[in-house]
């Protein structure tokens, strides 16, 4: 599979049943429709099947203008269970973060200045996918398994690996697909 697919909420379609179930969430409430503006690219663990039962849906976007993306995720999301907007800085950038709830499912729509394809969420999932594809199913189950204990996406992935220094960095080093021979 391509990592193209990943920008198209259908493939979700014929995932798993977590997957079928978070495909048809987002088309039953149309979580993308406000977002269109914005570039949204559905992320996390989710996609790549290592979700537990305590993940939630992973949004990112894009913004030009944050009081204008402030304005249509709280018109568009407000109503929702548990529904809060969050304006922070992450890695040096102005970050706008909405959580709410979706009959039972955690959402969380993330926003930055950055393009989504080029936001720290999205570059780790794609990292995250080929070290899956490559290293396979007992990989993969153990990602999990360490996920269950406690540990984050990232960090779970780095301990597998025996990546030292800051996990969420290590991911990210252009030299790390190369290192381990994954093409």
């Amino acid at each position: 599979m391509s990592t193209d697919q990943f920008l198209n909420l259908a493939y979700l379609s014929t995932g798993n049943s977590q997957q079928q179930a978070a495909y048809s969430l987002l088309l039953k409430y149309d979580l993308f429709g406000p977002l269109q503006l914005f570039d949204p690219v559905l992320v996390g663990t989710i996609p790549i099947n290592i979700d537990i039962e305590t993940s939630d849906l992973d949004i990112v976007c894009c913004f030009s203008n944050k009081v204008d993306f402030k304005s249509v995720v709280a018109l568009a999301f407000s109503d929702f269970e548990n529904f809060g907007l969050t304006d922070t800085i992450i890695n040096q950038q102005e970050t706008i973060i909405a959580n709410f709830a979706v009959d039972g499912w955690p959402v969380e729509v993330f926003g930055q200045y950055i393009p989504t394809l080029q936001q720290n969420a999205y570059r780790h999932m794609i990292v995250e996918y080929l070290l899956l594809e490559h290293y396979g199913e007992s990989f993969r189950q153990k990602v999990i398994e360490l996920k269950k204990q406690g540990y984050k996406t990232e960090p779970a992935f780095a301990h597998l690996l025996h990546l030292s220094g800051d996990p969420y960095q290590a991911l990210l080093d252009p030299e790390l697909i190369d290192r381990l021979n994954i093409k």
